[in-house]
């Protein structure tokens, strides 16, 4: 066929196609063109090296979207293993038989941060039962001290958490607040009111840069009486602390003593003999434990075992030295023995702390070692209640009078006391 007549002497020769509303890719591989003659193509090797670059770019697109989305997948899941794992290490153990305590339990969360990961730094001190760390709750940025204790039994961490529970419920201002609790695992964590003056025992011993003056002393003495008063009396069960000594009195900003750390308390109705929730198997400290626990290996939880530790504790404040000291001589080792003795021989006031360099009012350190001497006493039912020792401490009934044979004698009338005692003849023999 000529196309002469339609072809122009210049004209341009080009390609284009159509697929309507769809899409389609077009190769031209190879072409030629020729205005005389057939048009032939001069090599068919060029439509190979096109068609292989179309895979490979196809394959290599496609290699790298799966890759993309495997990593993207993987990334997927570490993270929410982190997210799980993190979930794992602030998690709390709540149980149903816990729920009826809820309102005193704390996230571990809120306790990780509060004492930046329960750091070194944070340490306010540590002993058999735990280690305790300065903090500020995240939630109402108030200063608290977070108890770490580890629990061996299942059976012990409820037991444990019920009585804290229930001591969460004591509102006294001479009893250090315990604000919650928390249990994660094995530890359980028991958050009390921060104490900035710390522990009395801090102040009378390890030469503090300052006397403790007798004035605070005396008050913070009057002060664990009204707690003690309050937990034996006063409060809907009966408590019996059964750990009183100076570490465990702290002061407040204004030197106020407040009782602490309940780990060994028990509770009962006022109604009925000692039967309380076994909290831990050991009872109190070296120097502080009643002598009927020594000699038969059982003590009940009554509130004479308290006083018993109460007296010590008085002796201790006011003579400034341990219940025990190895150090001494062998008639001045055992503090109670040693004052006992110097009453014996009417020389009391040499039991006074010499750091005190004389500067107290004599007549309440007499009072003081007296009484500290009544409650102490060896046999559990000479000893007198916490309403007699507040009292006379307050000053409102006389301390009974002493023989030099260590026998108590009641020289005044009962009804000067509000609570009058009962007719006790206590012997207080020194050994």
């Amino acid at each position: 066929m000529s196309l002469s007549n339609i072809l122009e002497e210049e004209m341009y020769v080009g390609f284009s196609a159509a697929t309507g509303n769809l899409y389609d890719e077009n190769y031209i591989a190879a072409w030629s063109f020729t205005t005389n003659g057939d048009a032939s193509f001069k090599s068919l090797e060029l439509c190979v090296p096109i068609t292989q670059r179309k895979s490979k770019s196809s394959n290599s697109r496609l290699i790298a979207g799966i890759t993309t989305a495997c990593v993207l997948l993987l990334l997927v899941v570490v993270a929410a293993l982190l997210v799980r794992l993190k979930r794992k290490q602030y998690r709390d153990i709540i149980e149903e038989w816990e729920m009826e305590y809820w309102p005193h339990r704390s996230k571990y969360k809120d306790l990780h941060i509060a004492t930046r990961g329960f750091g070194e730094d944070g340490l306010l001190g540590s002993g058999g039962f735990g280690r305790v760390y300065r903090g500020v709750l995240p939630t109402n940025s108030l200063q608290v001290a977070v108890k770490c204790i580890l629990r061996e039994t299942e059976e012990g961490i409820k037991e444990f958490i019920a009585e804290i529970s229930s001591l969460g419920r004591l509102q006294h201002r001479n009893l250090v607040q315990i604000r919650s609790f928390c249990r994660r695992v094995k530890q359980l964590f028991i958050v009390y009111d921060y104490m900035p003056n710390g522990s009395l025992n801090k102040k009378i011993f390890g030469k503090p840069k300052m006397v403790f003056e007798w004035v605070h002393r005396y008050k913070v003495l009057k002060d664990v009486a009204a707690g003690l008063l309050y937990l034996h009396e006063e409060w809907e069960q009966r408590v019996v602390h059964r750990d009183i000594k100076s570490s465990n009195v702290l002061l407040d900003a204004e030197l106020n003593g407040k009782l602490g750390d309940f780990g060994l308390a028990r509770l009962y109705e006022h109604n009925k003999n000692s039967h309380t929730t076994r909290v831990v198997s050991t009872m109190g400290t070296l120097g502080y434990i009643v002598p009927e626990l020594i000699h038969t290996g059982k003590a009940s939880a009554v509130p004479a075992t308290d006083v018993f530790s109460f007296g010590i504790f008085l002796l201790e404040v006011a003579c400034g030295r341990k219940p025990v000291e190895p150090s001494l001589q062998p008639e001045q080792m055992i503090m109670v023995d040693w004052v006992r003795e110097l009453y014996a021989a009417g020389t009391l006031m040499d039991a006074a702390d010499p750091n005190l360099g004389g500067q107290y009012v004599e007549s309440e350190m007499e009072r003081v070692l007296k009484l500290g001497l009544l409650c102490s006493n060896p046999q559990p039912e000479g000893r007198i209640s916490m309403r007699q020792a507040l009292q006379i401490l307050e000053e409102e009934a006389p301390i009974p009078g002493f023989d030099a044979t260590f026998h108590l004698e009641i020289n005044e009338p009962t009804s000067t006391l509000k609570s009058p005692p009962n007719s006790i003849s206590i012997s207080l023999e020194g050994r």
